[in-house]
């Protein structure tokens, strides 16, 4: 049984904000002080720890459930099915449809079930469902949908990554100008190709690490805004990142027959450069190998950190040949992993 994406789709919204959009801001500690350092010095800082120069938000007219019903729309027409012949709808998100100028979630129905609805499916055996499981949500869905498949309890399978980051950020926070929004699509099922997926891996640090991402008040102290946005313990995920993911990713490589020297590309959450260069060099020094030239693909200056649609939309990005330099062809192994709020990682090995 060879489990595969048989097709891929992304939407990546068309306003675009630039570094330099966030000039005006007035920028705040966690403790609620103002920063005192020029938003010149902030964004220059921010941009060299991150590489985002810019990222893409959605109009005011889209939604979450939208981007993802965009990007599942390509998706079936890449794989060429019958979107009625689908046994389960997964979308990964974390913050449900929220309106702009709004931080409040929207998530009845599911927005799986949005999604479905507008692709006019009428079969009620197509399952839809939502899948909250932080930046991860997208690899979860695939492994999910694997194990469906694998246990004859579906065929094909239709998994989801969407997010509208720029509806729940803190416009007082360093951290907001990370946030994108986006979806990635991508149909799993069974085939009779060569190759799939080989092996997968998940795992979930809750005793100490649950609250490393969260909701919060603004920053600013001053205002009368009684939303809550999103927030995190910057140092803390670099420092939970590095120590735990390199050695999921062995784990979920050390499950086959392949040797580090096979993989091709890996294909990590897009939540900030450094962050992900240095899991990827100390991955690599666990088999005691230099991380290659050209190994890990990057969409995060352009597009931002669109939590669960980074991954799926660099996949279709890489294929589509709309990354500089990079591509993927028939029977490379590839090493898919993520992190995220939780604190979740998983990851699995796929051969194209």
């Amino acid at each position: 049984m060879n489990i595969k994406i048989t097709g891929t789709g992304s939407y990546i919204p068309n306003e675009i904000e630039r570094n330099e959009d966030f000039a005006s801001h007035q920028f705040h500690n966690e403790n609620g002080t103002q920063i005192l350092q020029s938003n010149t010095v902030i964004i220059d800082k921010f941009k060299k720890i991150t590489g985002i120069e810019e990222r893409r938000y959605a109009s005011a007219q889209q939604n979450t459930s939208d981007l993802a019903f965009l990007s599942a729309e390509k998706a079936i027409q890449d794989a060429a099915i019958d979107p009625e012949t689908l046994d389960y709808i997964i979308v990964a998100h974390n913050f449900g449809d929220v309106n702009k100028n709004s931080s409040q979630a929207d998530t009845i129905p599911s927005l799986a079930a949005r999604v479905k609805h507008k692709l006019k499916i009428k079969n009620p055996y197509c399952v839809a469902y939502d899948l909250l499981f932080g930046c991860p949500g997208w690899i979860e869905g695939v492994i999910q949908a694997q194990s469906f498949i694998k246990s004859d309890m579906a065929k094909r399978c239709l998994v989801i990554g969407a997010e509208t980051l720029s509806r729940v950020v803190d416009h007082h926070d360093r951290d907001s100008m990370i946030y994108s929004d986006g979806a990635g699509a991508s149909i799993i099922e069974n085939t009779k190709d060569s190759g799939g997926i080989i092996s997968t891996i998940s795992a979930s640090y809750t005793l100490e690490e649950s609250n490393f991402l969260f909701f919060g008040k603004t920053y600013n102290q001053n205002s009368e805004d009684t939303n809550k946005y999103i927030k995190m313990h910057g140092r803390k995920i670099y420092e939970f990142a590095l120590n735990h993911v390199p050695l999921a990713m062995k784990a979920c490589l050390d499950k086959t027959d392949f040797d580090i020297a096979d993989v091709k590309k890996i294909l990590i959450h897009q939540a900030n450069e450094k962050m992900d260069e240095a899991i990827v060099k100390r991955f690599y020094g666990l088999y005691n190998q230099e991380v290659p030239e050209g190994i890990m693909p990057m969409s995060i200056q352009k597009l931002g950190n669109s939590s669960v649609a980074t991954i799926p939309t660099l996949y279709d990005l890489i294929l589509n040949k709309k990354i500089e330099n990079q591509s993927i062809n028939k029977g490379d192994l590839l090493l898919f992993a993520s992190v995220g709020a939780g604190m979740n990682i998983n990851a699995f090995v796929y051969q194209n």
